[in-house]
């Protein structure tokens, strides 16, 4: 059994269990200049995800009779809509400024990018996401990461620190190579702070992904930076909002590293390029307390007791 333990200092959350700890650092935007975007899927095979359907007003009751005599009066949401529009208002909370970059990728010949716009996550109930002008014939994703990258230059200049980026998409990318090649420059890019820290999330929709080409992608790890990217595969559209908040939260960058101490002062683990949001290490029988050290700060944590019960109990 776990028990949870009161956070000081900059934890927000505290949770240990058979010598297993998950600390949750507290999370200021303000002071970390995130930048976000929410990039989504505008490839042909999304048309049904994004077609809205027509709420209709039955005059009388029975099967084929009640579909005969209906009247429409209104639209109901598509099923992309509400997932936007909960991403939105979650990671807005999140972004320096409350403002997303929200466009559609996968486009035209499946090279184009159709951008919504920058919005704000106070205001979702008044947006409206029915699809792309022109919906792709293929799927292209290095032109996505591009858009974002070219986005995230221009914000440094208004304070971002760092960046990430959701892409969603149901298919197989036609690009796989392109994108491997441009993220290896992309990390170079961060090697020589041309760049600022970038994440990258990649969340696939339904039985059509190609979880293997996505594994390729985001396994990789770059030589000072670790991990660009992660990914999950979600088996319907109604996941995929929950699906990016639990992977932006685990995935988020604090700082460039730290390093776990015991309460014996042993190192248990070293965060070299990034320290997320979510730590997760293990501590030694007996260990009271763990020791956070970044930027030449410390700070201690009380670990949790666990909770025992007795078999009649």
């Amino acid at each position: 059994m776990s028990k949870h333990e009161r956070p000081t200092g900059i934890f927000s959350d505290i949770h240990a269990e058979e010598g297993q700890v998950r600390a949750t650092l507290l999370h200021d935007p303000t002071v970390e200049g995130l930048d976000m975007a929410i990039y989504m899927d505008g490839s042909g095979s999304m048309s049904e995800e994004y077609e809205y359907k027509k709420d209709y007003q039955y005059h009388k009751p029975g099967g084929f009779w009640r579909w005969l005599t209906g009247k429409a009066v209104g639209q109901l949401p598509n099923q992309v809509e509400p997932q936007v529009q909960w991403m939105l208002e979650y990671l807005a909370t999140k972004d320096r400024n409350g403002l997303l970059r929200v466009a559609y990728w996968a486009c035209g010949m499946g090279k184009d990018i159709e951008v919504i716009g920058e919005l704000r996550g106070v205001d979702v109930k008044s947006y409206q996401f029915p699809g792309p002008k022109s919906m792709g014939a293929k799927t292209y994703l290095r032109p996505a990461i591009e858009d974002y990258i070219q986005y995230l230059e221009t914000q440094v200049a208004e304070g971002a620190q760092q960046g990430c980026a959701i892409f969603i998409t149901d298919g197989v990318l036609d690009d796989a190579d392109a994108v491997k090649d441009y993220s290896k420059w992309v990390a170079q890019a961060i090697v020589e702070k041309k760049l600022p820290r970038v994440n990258f999330v990649l969340v696939g929709v339904g039985d059509a992904v190609d979880e293997e080409q996505l594994e390729e992608i985001c396994h990789h790890e770059y030589p000072g930076v670790g991990h660009l990217w992660c990914h999950r595969i979600a088996e319907e559209i109604t996941e995929v909002a929950q699906l990016v908040a639990v992977l932006v939260d685990e995935n988020m960058t604090v700082a460039a590293g730290g390093t776990v101490y015991d309460d014996k002062g042993k190192v248990i683990k070293v965060y070299e390029a990034r320290l997320p949001a979510v730590l997760e290490f293990s501590v030694p029988e007996g260990c009271e307390s763990f020791t956070l050290e970044v930027s030449g700060q410390r700070y201690t944590q009380v670990i949790p007791e666990e909770e025992h019960h007795d078999e009649d109990d």
